[in-house]
């Protein structure tokens, strides 16, 4: 096991250094610069020097007048040593800005995903168990739905009835304008009440693969031999299911509960964007159209680094749960 995780991890350093380098090559060819746009307003003021002057010095400032390679290996120096740098759009350190932001949206992404689990995949169970009845077509409608609805027009359907026709909720923001008068209690509140239409936007439409996938993967256990077996030993039908068949159809969920890691920390773009949350997704979404650089790239490089660690666990817990797995 220990001579597996380390040949992973070796291999995981080798695609992050091909990852970080395409993820620095595509920030240097956005359409939008930072150094452009600041040289441009900077050019525009009364007295004000040239805008080739002005880009010429803020490309220097900010090591923009270096090649690609150069501008990498530099940044890849700077990483490595845990000098992360300043938000060039945020004009704060970045892993200021990033630990300021990040705790929200893994709220927000640990609530809904705790949701989807118990949601999801007790319902691909029933759905499995009274396959074809009407209770399957009902919970399959249900999924395609969750499956095909697009998460801002989904969004857009709760505010418009929860925040504008009922006033239920805020129809954005986190905090509402008579924040600082509440006490602490009321301010907690206050935010939780926020983030419920996110959270169940989130929810919503994410439950809907998951729960197919229980649903085919239990309907394959079911139709499996051993299952055959257990029936006719005369087992009870609620011990075929939940004792031999549900432990077995949890395996292949051990890949997605593992995958699922980067997701609590990646933020949700759209949603933050449309609910107007200051999460990492809101802020990352700023300083990508904006070209900040270095926020960019330590928030895509942490994500990378999530992704392999995610694929790392999945495989280390595929082995521990299904005794069948055996790493040479």
């Amino acid at each position: 096991m220990w001579k597996f995780i380390l040949k992973r991890l070796a291999l995981s350093v080798m695609i992050l250094f091909c990852v970080t380098f395409i993820i620095y090559l595509i920030m240097r060819c956005l359409p939008s610069s930072f150094v452009e746009t600041q040289a441009m307003t900077l050019s525009q003021a009364p007295g004000a020097k040239p805008y080739a002057e002005w880009l010429d010095q803020l490309s220097e400032m900010y090591g923009m007048n270096q090649n690609v390679f150069a501008g990498y290996f530099g940044w890849l120096k700077d990483f490595c040593a845990g000098r992360f740098g300043d938000s060039w759009v945020y004009n704060v350190p970045v892993i200021e800005k990033f630990h300021e932001t990040v705790w929200l949206s893994f709220i927000m992404g640990a609530i809904s995903f705790f949701f989807e689990i118990i949601i999801a995949v007790p319902l691909g169970v029933i759905a499995a168990t009274k396959q074809y009845s009407k209770t399957d077509y009902a919970i399959s409608t249900l999924a395609l739905i969750g499956i095909s609805l697009p998460s801002f027009f989904f969004a857009t359907l709760l505010k418009l009835f929860f925040a504008v026709k009922h006033q239920w909720f805020e129809i954005s923001g986190l905090v509402s304008r008579d924040y600082l008068l509440m006490t602490p209690s009321q301010q907690f509140w206050d935010k939780a009440m926020h983030l419920v239409l996110p959270i169940v936007t989130l929810t919503i439409v994410s439950i809907g693969s998951l729960m197919r996938y229980v649903r085919t993967n239990m309907l394959e256990v079911l139709n499996a031999d051993y299952i055959r077996t257990a029936r006719a030993k005369g087992l009870s039908e609620r011990k075929v299911i939940y004792h031999h068949a549900f432990r077995n159809t949890m395996i292949p969920l051990v890949t997605i509960i593992g995958g699922s890691l980067p997701g609590l920390f990646a933020g949700a773009l759209i949603t933050e964007q449309l609910f107007s949350i200051p999460g990492i997704g809101f802020a990352s979404y700023q300083a990508m159209i904006k070209g900040d650089i270095p926020f960019s790239m330590f928030y895509l490089t942490f994500m990378a680094i999530l992704t392999l660690l995610g694929n790392l666990i999945s495989d280390i817990l595929y082995a521990v749960v299904d005794p069948r797995v055996r790493i040479a």
